[in-house]
């Protein structure tokens, strides 16, 4: 993988890039729609493709490996083959789903142990059986496993799993390089830099983990409990610390307005569930604002779902009709606000890098943070 510069905004971080990855071309900055299970849900390919212009998806190493299982993952010939997607594929390592089953999961300086939330049986996770697995599951690019420390964590915490982290780091990074792909094409990693929102760590996190970074470099730990103005802090920490070669990739982020924000501080990925999953729950977002469909208001609304829309979604079906299906709990209201809100953040990634060719991005951001931001 290589990722290559191709603009930059004269009035902040924002730049524009290409990432190249032996499935194809990414243009950032890029949004990736989260294919947790090997599935965007409610969306087929045709349309991730075609409408909504998804040029990577992710996929879950945790979910993956509890179901349909590394033997069934690695038959198949990997995700790639086993999904039918022939265009890039990111892979999270875990980490964030394991932190999130407190109680259930237990971390030591080997690895982390878990109960599955399926059939609570129990597994455990190193750094170098993460690389195995993500090896067989066979992404374009993989991600380190680590420590997501809270959002809320005091320092000694924060500094105590920050260590835990590069440690594994190491071991990962290691393992990585003693194994090949195997299917016949090039993998990547990206270490992952955490540090919670104290400066002085996430700086030492960077210096650490650009030790073991190639074409780019994931920033976690971010809206996961702290202020959103600790996150921007954050990214304008970062943004002189890591090197302007290096893909940056912030990770479980986020509304519109936090990706513009992003964007802004130097961000190039960002991958969230809240297009798809405030989708599937009624919630539209559009270029005008936040539109929720179950409201009586759209009931007689017979206009387009986004007359500057460019999903064919937002010109085939009207308001009221939308509406209709999601009273009536139609799973085709689902698949609508879904296509719709995953085309729409592609649209925002889009005009982003439009607007950074043309030496206007900060001033246009400034006025699509306010549109977007707003309730109709």
């Amino acid at each position: 993988m290589k990722f290559e510069l191709t603009a930059k905004d004269p009035n902040s971080s924002a730049r524009c890039g290409v990432i190249t990855t032996d499935h194809g071309q990414i243009h950032t900055p890029i949004f990736m729609p989260v294919g947790t299970v090997g599935s965007v849900k409610g969306v087929y390919h045709k349309e991730l493709k075609e409408d909504i212009k998804a040029e990577i998806i992710l996929g879950n190493t945790y979910h993956l490996y509890l179901r349909p299982g590394l033997d069934t993952l690695k038959a198949a010939g990997g995700l790639h083959k086993f999904e039918s997607w022939d265009r890039p594929i990111l892979t999270d390592s875990g980490g964030f789903q394991v932190f999130s089953l407190t109680g259930i999961r237990k971390l030591t300086p080997e690895g982390c142990t878990f109960s599955s939330h399926i059939d609570g049986s129990r597994h455990t996770f190193t750094p170098e059986n993460n690389v195995d697995t993500q090896r067989i599951i066979g992404a374009d690019i993989m991600m380190a496993l680590d420590e997501c420390c809270p959002g809320d964590a005091e320092y000694k915490y924060a500094e105590k799993s920050l260590k835990l982290t590069q440690n594994w780091l190491e071991r990962y990074a290691k393992r990585f390089h003693e194994t090949d792909p195997l299917y016949g094409y090039d993998q990547t990693f990206f270490p992952i830099i955490q540090g919670c929102v104290f400066p002085d760590l996430r700086i030492k996190a960077a210096e650490h983990a650009l030790k073991f970074a190639d074409a780019g470099i994931a920033i976690g730990g971010l809206a996961v409990g702290e202020p959103t103005e600790k996150m921007y802090e954050m990214l304008e920490v970062l943004d002189p610390v890591i090197p302007k070669d290096k893909a940056r990739y912030l990770m479980g982020v986020g509304t519109p307005a936090n990706i513009l924000e992003g964007i802004a501080r130097g961000v190039d990925m960002f991958d969230c569930v809240m297009p798809t999953r405030n989708g599937r729950n009624g919630m539209l977002f559009t270029w005008n604002g936040i539109m929720n469909m179950r409201n009586a208001k759209w009931e007689k609304d017979f206009s387009e779902l986004d007359p500057t829309g460019t999903s064919f979604v937002d010109h085939a079906y009207s308001k009221a009709y939308l509406r209709h299906l999601f009273v009536a709990k139609e799973m085709f209201a689902g698949m609508i606000a879904t296509e719709h809100n995953l085309a729409f953040y592609l649209d925002v990634v889009r005009q982003a890098r439009l607007h950074i060719e043309a030496g206007d991005f900060a001033a246009w951001k400034e006025d699509a943070v306010r549109r977007v931001t707003s309730r109709l």
